[in-house]
């Protein structure tokens, strides 16, 4: 189409890298079921090392879901901070 529209331009090259097979490999995960469970673990790995989350103080499932979202409320307002 290049050459029909503009015949006297030289045409121009959009190079690819080597690694984008793997970078679309890799946003093909994040996008996945699985890639959303890796960020939720790597959110509490970071919690659990940052903010020194390593016991819960509230009990049973209940309580400990509120404590995470508590932590995790915590650190978003620390990310808008800075």
């Amino acid at each position: 189409m290049k050459a029909r529209c503009c015949p006297k331009q030289a045409s121009r090259r959009v190079p690819r890298s080597i690694y984008e097979d793997a970078r679309d490999m890799a946003r093909h995960i994040a996008r996945s079921w699985e890639g959303g469970t890796s960020r939720r673990l790597r959110l509490l790995a970071h919690l659990k090392r940052i903010l020194k989350l390593d016991r819960l103080r509230l009990r049973g499932p209940n309580g400990a879901r509120d404590e995470f979202i508590l932590a995790a409320t915590a650190q978003n307002l620390r990310k808008m901070a800075s």
